[in-house]
């Protein structure tokens, strides 16, 4: 007797309305790149990419006991002083900034962390950080400006 297989649900449908919201969540914070984060990560390892964005954006960042900018900022607190995660440390810091954090709020933070990580890892997380300043700086001026043309007279 020849086994009939049963057709299982995709457990990672992209049409799911838990990976819609962190999908909606992650380009909120991370704008452009997201997609493209997301799918670099779908490469490698697509039940890490379902997770990426249906656990951390789609059901942590979403919460509204504390605002997103509060969350970023713990957030680059927290890979700070992990000192290892200078990847995600640096998206973060974009985050941080499209939500709403200053470029001295986040340097601040990062500064509070010597006390709970030492110098060589705040450093390097300061390092990181100027990193993403920088690309976001080489990126707005790039974009074109709009220039008001003048009328021409006759």
């Amino acid at each position: 007797m020849a086994r009939t297989k049963k057709s299982v649900a995709n457990p990672h449908d992209e049409r799911s309305a838990e990976y819609q919201r962190g999908m909606h969540e992650i380009r909120k914070q991370l704008g452009p790149m997201a997609d493209s984060y997301i799918r670099n990560i779908k490469a490698l390892a697509p039940e890490f990419a379902w997770v990426n964005v249906t656990f951390p954006f789609g059901e942590l960042y979403t919460r509204d006991v504390i605002d997103l900018k509060t969350r970023e900022l713990c957030t680059v607190a927290a890979l700070t002083v992990q000192g290892f995660s200078l990847v995600e440390l640096k998206l973060h810091v974009k985050a941080a900034l499209r939500c709403g954090a200053s470029r001295a709020e986040v340097t601040e933070i990062i500064t509070q962390m010597i006390a709970y990580c030492g110098f060589p890892a705040a450093t390097n997380a300061l390092m990181t950080m100027k990193e993403a300043f920088d690309e976001l700086d080489a990126e707005t001026s790039k974009k074109p400006r709009k220039t008001l043309k003048k009328a021409r007279r006759k």
